[in-house]
């Protein structure tokens, strides 16, 4: 079930936002995700509507949207590759008309799965703060 995120939620969030961010970018240091542990919670998860998809009243999955921006799009690792995510992305996707995100040049997986929902890449640039080559995709109306 996918549903709205509630305050309660946080730790799930958290916890799953930092293994699976560990897990999906090994070529960032694994001590710069533990970092932005506190901006996750006190800022960006506070301005984005973030919605959960839950099994038994576990959290698998969430994703966060900020506008038209796809700020975020986790799904826990040992959920991963039964569909959960396509289930988050086609839900964004209802709620907006279009939508951009960044994903890093070197995270191949995320990529084909982005470009596998329809997303173009438009742009490519440096991540001023990894250093990291990352790509701005895109899809639906401009």
């Amino acid at each position: 079930m996918i549903r709205r995120y509630h305050p309660s939620d946080i730790d799930h969030v958290l916890n799953l936002w930092l293994v699976a961010s560990i897990k999906a970018h090994d070529f960032v240091p694994e001590a710069f995700w533990r970092e932005q542990l506190g901006a996750m919670r006190d800022h960006y998860l506070l301005q984005a509507e973030t919605l959960i998809l839950e099994e038994e009243s576990r959290v698998l999955g969430f994703l966060s949207l900020h506008e038209s921006r796809l700020a975020a799009l986790f799904v826990s690792p040992e959920a991963q590759g039964r569909g959960l995510g396509r289930q988050l992305l086609d839900e964004a996707k209802r709620l907006r008309s279009s939508l951009e995100l960044n994903v890093y040049s070197a995270n191949d997986r995320a990529i084909a799965f982005y470009q596998a929902g329809g997303f173009s890449t438009v742009a490519e640039s440096l991540d001023p703060v990894t250093g990291q080559q990352e790509f701005t995709m895109r899809w639906g109306c401009s």
